[in-house]
């Protein structure tokens, strides 16, 4: 070989792994693929999971189109590969297929709220962040028979304090990642949507025209004072919603309240009746010539149903 010859370095190929594997390699050959930690691929396919169910069939899918290591063919090319002579592998690729979009018709990848996509989104770049950080390279060993002409103390120290800042910096952005992936997970099992508003927000109409048939509210405290609304003959319907928050209700003490009220995590209070806990929830009934029907729910936090004091 001459000394003109360049050696092309070699094609990195995308296989599951033998050695870094929990189920099938599918994380594990990611990771060695685009560099980046294998437990941030687990932790994804966990969310995924979690809050909708495609994590399950994203990692099946990856099982059968990406090869095991050792293998030229993934399971899926393998098996279209010899259709011909062996057709039932196939048909039984074609059922999983099918029962994998069966599958993906019924779950969501989607959380119904909007908060949760801001903290994956966060977790995402961090994570994108710290492989950037790691992968970068790290300066060069001194050898022996050159330290004679580097000076030790100035070259050592610095490599020293870059490697210990930066394994910080991986270990205070993991922790980072990690709560962010729970506040995700847990914002996708209640969801919040942010576009509802933030704060305090306190209402008070004082005729059925100014009622509002639906007061919303993403995060705080919503306050609700029906005291001076003149309430017709019949029914008057009206609604709150806070996803993560209180809502004070307070209704005319000469009317008929037929009120509902729930916490998917919290405390209720209907009128004096009280629970607590997980889908804590109250009701009222009664009847009469003016009638007040009132549905109160959050997801996290407490719902207040009282009389005026008036």
């Amino acid at each position: 070989m001459s000394e003109d010859t360049i050696e092309e370095p070699a094609v990195r190929r995308l296989e599951r792994s033998r050695d870094d594997r929990m189920l099938a390699g599918v994380c594990g050959g990611l990771a060695r693929y685009f560099g980046i930690n294998p437990a941030f691929y687990r932790v994804g396919f966990v969310v995924l999971t979690l809050i909708g169910g495609a994590g399950i069939l994203v990692y099946l899918a990856a099982l059968f189109v990406i090869p095991d290591e050792g293998h030229d063919e993934s399971i899926a090319a393998e098996t279209l590969r010899q259709s011909r002579d062996r057709p039932w592998p196939l048909i039984g690729l074609g059922l999983l297929a099918l029962a994998g979009v069966v599958l993906l018709s019924r779950v969501t990848l989607w959380p119904h709220g909007d908060a949760a996509w801001i903290l994956l989104f966060l977790a995402g770049g961090t994570i994108l962040f710290l492989a950037r950080r790691s992968s970068e390279p790290s300066p060069p060993v001194v050898r022996a028979e050159e330290a004679t002409v580097v000076a030790a103390p100035t070259a050592t120290v610095p490599v020293k304090k870059r490697h210990i800042l930066r394994t910080i910096l991986v270990v205070l952005g993991s922790l980072f990642v990690v709560g962010l992936t729970a506040a995700a997970i847990f914002v996708a099992i209640f969801p919040v949507h942010l576009s509802h508003g933030v704060g305090e927000k306190t209402y008070a109409p004082t005729s059925v025209a100014a009622l509002e048939r639906t007061y919303r509210l993403g995060i705080g405290k919503l306050n609700l004072d029906l005291t001076n609304v003149g309430l017709p003959a019949g029914e008057t319907r009206v609604r709150a919603r806070v996803d993560y928050g209180d809502v004070l209700i307070v209704v005319p003490g000469d009317v008929a309240v037929r009120a509902y009220a729930k916490a998917r995590l919290g405390y209720v209070n209907v009128l004096g009746d009280e629970d607590d806990g997980r889908n804590a929830d109250e009701r009222s009934r009664a009847v009469g010539a003016r009638v007040l029907v009132v549905d109160a729910r959050v997801q996290v936090g407490s719902v207040r149903i009282e009389h005026s004091l008036r």
